[in-house]
């Protein structure tokens, strides 16, 4: 299947949980992207971007983004979160309500 080359909507579901967005190539050039819930007290879990960006776009809750072993971002709705290639990080939800975001990933030019 060839790479879309034309623009496209996709409607978000009204479910509390992951939903896949975009899957990359062929769907895509290479971006990857899906919506996230977590629960009060929840995380993503530690990972890194390897040789791609991500971007966050906090849709509802508040919470905070580990990056590496020792900083941090405050996060939540109405917030957005830019993370470089190679970098470890954690977006854990530290509000009662949960944390709900968009992640875009995309293979990122390391030249």
């Amino acid at each position: 299947m060839a790479q879309s080359k034309q623009a496209f909507a996709l409607d978000l579901n009204s479910e509390p949980e992951y939903q896949r967005i975009l899957e990359g190539v062929p769907q895509t050039h290479g971006m990857r992207s899906g919506r996230v819930f977590l629960e009060a007290g929840k995380s993503c879990g530690q990972h890194s971007t390897k040789e791609h960006e991500e971007l966050l776009v906090f849709l509802a809750g508040e919470g905070t983004v580990h990056i590496g072993d020792s900083d941090h971002l405050a996060v939540g709705v109405g917030k957005v979160a830019y993370i470089p290639p190679e970098t470890l990080h954690d977006v854990e939800n530290t509000g009662q309500m949960p944390l709900a975001y968009i992640y875009c990933v995309a293979p990122a030019n390391m030249e």
